[in-house]
């Protein structure tokens, strides 16, 4: 499993806000339970990254990339 907290410390550092969010009402109806929101300057015109997936694991496969795209540090 990714360091979450590391890669959550390291986008803060960069000026970026990060949530992490489990919602147990969709974890019960079996939807994607886990919400991935990063904002911030560095994400530009406060757009947001963001995902809903089945896991913690999938948010960051489908987040992480765009954030590095966008220029930010992250580690591996």
């Amino acid at each position: 499993m990714a360091d979450v907290v590391g890669i959550m410390e390291a986008l803060a550092e960069q000026g970026i806000t990060v949530f992490i969010k489990a919602d147990a009402e969709r974890m019960a109806e079996r939807r994607k339970p886990w919400t991935f929101v990063a904002s911030g300057v560095p994400v530009r015109d406060d757009a947001l990254v963001r995902t809903d997936a089945a896991s913690v694991e999938q948010c960051l496969e489908a987040c992480l990339p765009r954030l590095r795209e966008l220029g930010l540090s992250l580690p591996e």
